[in-house]
């Protein structure tokens, strides 16, 4: 039982664990025989749970067929989301499998150059998620699946904000560099952050999933943990297994003994290579019979004593690129056949159909190598049903290093499967390897595959999406409320005000975050306020704030309280302090801006702060390491610290920080309620240095000493209408 007691699983998924087929006569239910389905139907039905997906083409059953379908599948605990035909080609074939599957698998020559769909698959994520949340019981626990409902855990958190959700993605997560070319890269990312944990096969896809979150939406992310929205996201792999002991089974079944047998013997002793895939061009079938044709050419000796036999599945026939990849993969090889062929051997057996379980196990067995070498697979089950296959300890496994399953696999032989003549050494070293290291190798494979079994995998994700979250990173409602009565009920209050990330979002350089006029209207309406003395406390130029906020009734203090300027009076210094070490440090500074792309330098009174939030992130924080030891280096002796910022180092003199503004305001009179509100490290010599009876405020996730939080510039804004 993956779930606690009381505890519904609900899956979701594009297509449901049966196959609906119309027939003259009605219709027929099919279970699915894949590792998802079979994995995943023992959960869901353990839990009492839930099965949702689309049941396929039903246009052609009738009224009576279809209440037939409805009862049936409730029967089996499966509801039904039905989609139009337009539907279907829209989000299913143009967007899903014409975008996200080719740009997912790296291979955007397969991109439309102009892609569509996208309002279509918006609009079916949703209906996704109304029908989840039609029969969303509380303490249910759901799980959505893969890139056609990428959308539905944001959905589903607005329409459900305490349901545990978890997102597992089935197919590669590309390198940011890769991702960040989808037009709709921020909606997709923020769609599954909605969820709760989010699960990939590798490491690898995990990485570049937490790169893409610091690229594209700038998010501070460690490798197992994103924050968003005031929650907090886990993120994690989850390596998917099969079904070991039911194809063991089949291995010592006496049906698929006989049939191994009968495939070796129709080989008239020839070695046997097997390839086992979907007709679909991210397996790298076209470059497996080049490499084959190459091991034919380049080891004569091989010629008439080997079979390549190579089953396609036939995969979205309706599909025009694919119509045009089975009729190239046909011609290459009746190329190859013709080429090679003799009166008694036919290199290349190849069959395009689906194939029963036992039939495939019976290949597994008689194979003397398993040739896997997709250009990029999430995982791929084929690799790990062959070696679950071989009882016997035998065969080889040649495996392409951009399958998932080569991070577990190691015992294989691995290849690069754009490396046409490596490939084809590749199968000449496995079929001339040794018996004793063959058997070496497949004992620690069959190892690792009983280990990370499919009801392993299942467990995992689920005991790891029920496991208490952190605490929410937000203060509760009430509390806010609470603070807004506190301080609308005061005779007089002050605000403390940060600017970049507390008013505004953090922009990619500082020149771009211009205040827009809803705000200006809010500060207006504040600083108007008999009750209410508001000041912006901001490490921001003196002109900076006088160009964008002079002309309202409020306080401004620039440079982190080095200059300050009274609402109707000038400017003036708030504190003297020494400045011969800036002329040393510049060089440093300009050194490293020359030698990082993206970064600059921002020089002010007494103080210089160095931006790189558009360089790449990696490098960034390594240069900002790197710079900070510099700087401390140079100005050892000197009296100034060195700071960390959102994406930006502050070298300033000691003693110059916002805590100088509340100390000032306390000490020339009483301030009232005292309110300050910060997002980052400088906002928190702010915070030390309100009294006791203050109210401390920090926007977003990173560590604080404030008291209360908010999620971001949004919520901040939101509080401050409220005080009004």
């Amino acid at each position: 039982m993956p779930t606690t007691t009381g505890q519904r699983l609900l899956i979701v998924t594009n297509r449901l664990p049966v196959t609906v087929t119309a027939k003259a006569d009605g219709m027929e239910l099919v279970d699915s025989t894949g590792g998802v389905a079979t994995g995943l139907r023992q959960a869901y039905l353990a839990s009492g749970g839930l099965w949702i997906g689309w049941p396929g083409e039903i246009a052609r059953l009738s009224a009576a067929d279809r209440q037939l379908l409805q009862r049936e599948l409730a029967e089996r605990s499966i509801v039904p989301v039905f989609l139009t035909a337009q539907e279907v080609r829209q989000y299913y074939e143009n967007f899903a499998n014409g975008v996200v599957w080719p740009l997912f698998h790296y291979l955007l020559e397969r991109m439309p150059l102009d892609a569509k769909g996208w309002e279509v698959y918006r609009r079916v994520n949703e209906k996704f998620a109304d029908v989840v949340a039609g029969i969303y019981q509380p303490g249910d626990i759901v799980w959505v699946h893969d890139y056609q409902l990428m959308l539905v855990p944001a959905m589903l958190r607005q329409r459900l904000p305490d349901a545990r959700i978890g997102f597992f993605l089935h197919i590669p997560f590309p390198a940011p560099e890769v991702f960040r070319i989808l037009p709709w890269r921020e909606a997709i990312l923020e769609g599954l952050l909605g969820a709760d944990l989010v699960g990939f096969h590798t490491g690898a896809y995990v990485r570049h999933f937490t790169t893409a979150l610091r690229y594209v939406l700038g998010l501070q992310t460690d490798l197992r943990r994103a924050s968003f929205d005031g929650r907090e996201i886990k993120l994690d792999s989850f390596p998917m297994g099969i079904d070991v002991a039911e194809f063991e089974r089949l291995a010592g079944s006496e049906a698929v003994c006989v049939e191994s047998k009968r495939v070796r013997d129709d080989s008239g002793g020839h070695r046997i290579l097997l390839g086992v895939d979907r007709l679909d061009y991210t397996k790298g079938i076209p470059r497996r019979m080049l490499a084959f044709e190459r091991l034919l050419d380049r080891f004569p000796e091989w010629r008439d004593r080997v079979r390549f036999i190579q089953v396609a599945v036939p995969s979205r026939t309706s599909v025009e690129p694919y119509q045009v990849f089975r009729r190239q993969l046909d011609e290459l090889i009746g190329r190859i056949n013709a080429t090679h062929g003799t009166l008694t051997s036919v290199p290349v057996h190849y069959l395009y159909r689906s194939i029963p379980p036992e039939q495939l196990v019976a290949l597994y067995r008689a194979a003397d190598v398993m040739v896997v070498t997709p250009l990029r697979d999430g995982m791929n089950l084929v690799a790990k049903e062959f070696v679950a296959s071989r009882t016997d300890e035998d065969g080889v496994l040649v495996l392409s290093e951009f399958a998932g399953a080569a991070a577990e696999l190691g015992e294989s032989v691995l290849v690069n499967p754009y490396d046409v003549d490596g490939m084809a050494a590749a199968m000449d070293r496995a079929l001339r390897m040794s018996e004793r290291e063959r058997r070496t190798r497949m004992r620690a494979l069959r190892e690792r595959v009983r280990v990370q079994h499919v009801q392993q995998w299942v467990d995992s994700f689920v005991e790891e999406l029920q496991a208490p979250p952190r605490p929410r990173q937000v203060t509760p409602a009430a509390e806010v409320d609470e603070i807004v009565a506190r301080v609308r009920g005061s005779s007089h209050a002050t605000l403390l005000l940060d600017y970049d990330g507390t008013l505004v979002p953090i922009v990619s350089g500082p020149a771009l975050a211009v205040p827009d006029e809803a705000l200006l209207r809010l500060l207006a309406q504040l600083g108007a306020s008999p009750r209410l003395s508001v000041h912006l406390v901001s490490g921001r130029l003196r002109e900076t704030m006088e160009a964008w906020f002079g002309s309202l009734p409020i306080g401004l203090w620039a440079e982190h309280g080095m200059w300050h300027r009274l609402p109707r009076q000038s400017w003036a210094m708030t504190l003297e302090v020494d400045r011969g070490w800036i002329e040393r440090i510049r060089p440093v500074l300009e050194e490293f801006t020359r030698t990082t792309s993206g970064s600059l330098i921002e020089q002010k009174t007494a103080s210089f702060a160095w931006h790189y939030r558009m360089v790449e992130p990696e490098i960034g924080e390594q240069r900002a390491a790197e710079l900070r030891e510099r700087v401390r280096d140079v100005l050892q002796d000197d009296p100034v610290e060195v700071l960390n910022g959102s994406k930006v180092i502050e070298i300033r003199p000691q003693g110059v920080t916002k805590g100088l503004v509340p100390s000032r305001l306390l000490a020339e009179g009483d301030p009232g309620a005292l309110l300050a509100m910060g997002d980052d490290r400088t906002d928190e010599d702010l915070f030390a240095a309100m009294p006791a009876q203050g109210i401390t405020i920090h926007i977003g996730p990173l560590p604080s000493r404030a008291r209360v939080r908010l999620a971001d510039w949004h919520a901040a804004r939101d509080l401050l209408r409220r005080l009004l």
